[in-house]
């Protein structure tokens, strides 16, 4: 019986993309507003959003480490707080929004006694922001943040999950390489969401591929029946 489900966040269950843009413009515009600092390069470009869909998965450090190539890690620290509060600012208005089902198959996985786990490369004060706004705690066990490991490695978090709670059978849901590398390197099922950010060379590498959350519910049953069998 497939005993849990492992969720990425970003691209996974929550639609990152309704305040990716916003958020990352108002930190860029902020970023043009502090030129006379001396230790700040001057950022008179367009706000890279192709850039950061393109490593969108990774976490913020590398993030700032690619869009910021130039600046200091200091620049890059105070440019990842202000990105934060922002994210958050905006999950708290309501400007985000969840995957369509996401709750509908929670609530189906919770009935079948399959428990649920967030494994997000997202930090913790943002990963809460979503879970208080739409209220996840009343099916998800435990949300991590890579904040909780010091590898910044995925499937490092993944295997904390599993030891904590003594996960036999389980599989890691999620859009990009990481998810997937991440239930590998843990003997996981590996499902791929081919939703906003993911790549198709990176799904293929994945165990099945879904269009929908909702093809969780067959896909648990189906495996839940043939281990029955």
């Amino acid at each position: 019986m497939l005993q849990s489900l492992i969720f990425d966040m970003d691209g996974t269950l929550f639609q990152t993309d309704k305040i990716l843009e916003l958020s990352l413009d108002d930190t860029f515009n902020h970023l043009r507003t502090l030129n006379h600092l001396r230790t700040l390069n001057q950022w008179d470009a367009s706000t890279p959003i192709d850039k950061y869909r393109e490593i969108m998965g990774v976490p913020l450090p590398k993030v700032w480490e690619a869009l910021l190539p130039t600046h200091s890690y200091e620049i890059r620290k105070y440019t990842d707080d202000y990105f934060l509060k922002s994210l958050v600012e905006n999950i708290r208005k309501g400007k985000g929004a969840l995957y369509p089902n996401v709750k509908e198959v929670f609530s189906y996985l919770k009935e079948n006694n399959c428990s649920i786990y967030i494994a997000s490369n997202g930090l913790k004060e943002y990963l809460q922001a979503i879970v208080d706004h739409y209220d996840l705690n009343n099916w998800v066990t435990e949300t991590f943040s890579i904040q909780q490991i010091q590898t910044l490695d995925k499937g490092e978090l993944v295997k904390t999950i599993i030891k904590k709670y003594d996960i036999k059978y389980a599989a890691v849901v999620g859009d990009r390489l990481s998810d997937i590398n991440a239930a590998k390197d843990n003997g996981l099922m590996a499902v791929g969401c081919n939703f906003d950010f993911a790549q198709a060379d990176e799904l293929a590498q994945a165990d099945v591929v879904i269009d929908d959350l909702m093809e969780l519910k067959r896909i648990v049953s189906n495996i839940n029946n043939s281990l029955s069998v």
